[in-house]
C-alpha cells in the first residue's frame, strides 16, 4: 500500500487532487480552533478542564472534531448538513414532489441538493442559537465557575449566531470542493477528519489513567477486532443474478447480457446508530432544564441519560434494529426495482418478472437486513461495553459509530484512488 501511495503521488493530476484534499482537511482542522467572536477563550479552556462530562452534546462534539466545546467558528461541524440530508431523504416518502425529483436524474438531484443546502443553513441557525443559549445558561459546561460569554448583549449573540452559521456554510462548501476537485466524498472525509482527530487524545487519556497500560492494550485489541469485523461485513454483499433477454430495436439487437444486483449486508450504513444516539439524548436534554431534585428528572438521569444504564443500552439496541429496517425500506424499493427490470426485459433466473420478483427481492432484503441490523448493534455496543467494564468514560470516541465511519470512509477513498491508478495503467492498492 505504501508503494501504491508513492505511485499515486508520482502521477501529476492525482498528486494535485491528493494535495488539494489534504489542504482542505487542514483548513477544516485549523478552523476548529479559531474562537467565535464574543467567546472568552481562556475561560473556555478552564471550563473544559473543570466541567463534568456532558453526554448530551457528545455526538455533535464528536462530529465537529471537538470544535463544539471550543465554541469555535466551526463549532457545529458537519452535523447540520448530515441532519438536512437525512430529512430530505425521509421527505421523499412523504412529499411526492421530492420523489419525482429523485427520479428525474441529474437535474432533479441538483434541485434536491439545493433544498438540502437551504435546510442546512436553517438548521445551523437553530443549532447555533441552541448552543449559545446552552453555554450562556451554564449547561454546556456543567460545574464551571467562570462565564464563557462575558458580553450577553443582543449584538454579540447575533454576531455569534451569524459566525457559526457562516462556518457551517463554509464547511459545506469545503466538502463540495473536495468532491469536485479532490479525491473521495468531501462530506465523508470531513467527518473522517473530525473523528480521527480525537483518537490520539483519547488514547493518551486511557494510557495516562489508572491501570493505563492494561486498559490501553485491551482497548487497542478491541478496536482491531471491531475494525476487522467492519471491514469484513462492509465488503460483503449478496449478488442477485439478473438476465436480460435479447430484443430488437430497429435494426440493432440489444440485451442478452447477464449482470447482478449487489445488496450490501448493512445497507443503512451508520445512519441507524446516529438516529438512535440522537433520540436517546433528547430526554436527558429536556431533564437538564427541569428541577434537578424532581423525581422524573432523577429517573431520566439514572436510567436514560446514563450510557451505562441497562435501560439506555436496551433502548439503544432496539432503536438501531428498528432504524435499520426503516431506513433500508426507504432507500431500497423492491417494487420499483422489479418494475425497472421488467421494463428493460430483465428477470431473475427461476423467478417470474413483475410481482413475484418484487416479493423475492423483499424476502432477500428482509433476511439480509436482519443480519445487518444485528451486526450493527453488536459493533455499536461492543466498544461501549468494554469501556464500561474497564471503568472508563463513555465519552471517549471509540464507539461503534466512530469506527464504522472511519473504516467505511477509508475503504471508499482507497477504492477511488485505486480505480484512478488502474485507469492510468498503474498497479492499484488491491493486488
Amino acid at each position: 500500500m505504501l508503494s501504491a501511495f508513492a505511485r499515486a503521488f508520482r502521477t501529476p493530476d492525482l498528486r494535485r487532487k491528493l494535495l488539494f484534499t489534504i489542504a482542505i482537511m487542514a483548513i477544516f482542522r485549523v478552523g476548529s480552533f479559531i474562537p467565535t467572536p464574543g467567546v472568552d477563550y481562556p475561560n473556555v479552556q478552564q471550563c473544559i478542564a473543570e466541567s463534568q462530562n456532558n453526554d448530551l452534546l457528545g455526538l455533535v462534539n464528536l462530529f465537529s472534531g471537538g470544535a463544539l466545546l471550543q465554541l469555535s467558528i466551526f463549532a457545529l461541524g458537519i452535523m447540520p448538513y448530515i441532519t438536512a440530508s437525512i430529512i430530505v431523504q425521509l421527505l421523499r416518502v412523504v412529499i411526492p414532489r421530492f420523489e419525482a425529483l429523485h427520479k428525474e436524474g441529474q437535474s432533479g438531484q441538483a434541485k434536491l441538493t439545493q433544498y438540502t443546502r437551504y435546510l442546512t443553513i436553517a438548521l445551523a441557525i437553530l443549532q447555533s442559537t441552541t448552543v449559545i443559549t446552552t453555554a450562556r445558561n451554564g449547561l454546556l459546561f456543567q460545574g464551571c465557575s467562570v462565564d464563557v460569554i462575558p458580553d450577553g448583549s443582543f449584538t454579540t449573540l447575533a454576531l455569534m449566531v451569524i459566525t457559526m452559521t457562516a462556518g457551517t456554510g463554509l464547511i459545506m462548501w469545503l466538502g463540495e470542493l473536495i468532491t469536485e476537485r479532490g479525491v473521495g466524498n468531501g462530506m465523508s472525509l470531513l467527518i473522517f477528519t473530525s473523528i480521527a482527530a480525537s483518537f490520539p487524545t483519547a488514547l493518551w487519556s486511557i494510557a495516562g489513567g489508572a491501570n493505563g497500560a492494561v486498559n490501553f492494550i485491551i482497548m487497542i485489541a478491541v478496536i482491531v477486532v471491531v475494525v476487522g469485523l467492519v471491514v469484513f461485513v462492509e465488503q460483503s454483499q449478496r449478488r442477485i443474478p439478473v438476465q436480460y433477454a435479447k430484443r430488437m430495436v430497429g435494426r440493432r439487437m440489444y440485451g442478452g447480457s447477464s449482470t447482478y444486483i449487489p445488496i450490501k449486508i448493512n445497507m443503512a450504513g451508520v445512519i441507524p446508530v446516529i438516529f438512535a444516539a440522537s433520540l436517546l439524548a433528547v430526554p436527558g436534554l429536556i431533564a437538564q432544564f427541569g428541577d434537578q431534585t424532581a423525581g422524573w428528572v432523577v429517573w431520566i438521569s439514572t436510567h436514560l441519560a446514563d450510557p451505562a444504564a441497562p435501560l439506555h443500552l436496551a433502548l439503544y439496541v432496539a432503536m438501531i434494529l428498528f432504524f435499520c429496517f426503516f431506513y433500508t425500506a426507504i432507500t431500497f424499493n423492491p417494487d420499483e426495482v422489479a418494475d425497472n427490470m421488467k421494463k428493460y426485459g430483465g428477470f431473475i433466473p427461476g423467478i417470474r418478472a413483475g410481482r413475484p420478483t418484487a416479493e423475492y427481492l423483499d424476502y432477500v432484503i428482509t433476511r439480509i437486513t436482519s443480519a445487518g441490523s444485528i451486526y450493527l448493534a453488536l459493533v455499536a455496543l461492543l466498544p461501549t461495553l468494554v469501556l464500561i467494564g474497564l471503568g472508563l468514560s463513555t465519552n471517549i470516541p471509540f464507539g461503534g459509530a466512530s469506527i464504522i465511519i472511519v473504516v467505511g470512509v477509508g475503504l471508499e477513498t482507497v477504492k477511488q484512488i485505486d480505480s484512478q491508478l488502474q485507469q492510468r495503467h498503474y498497479e492499484g492498492f488491491l493486488r
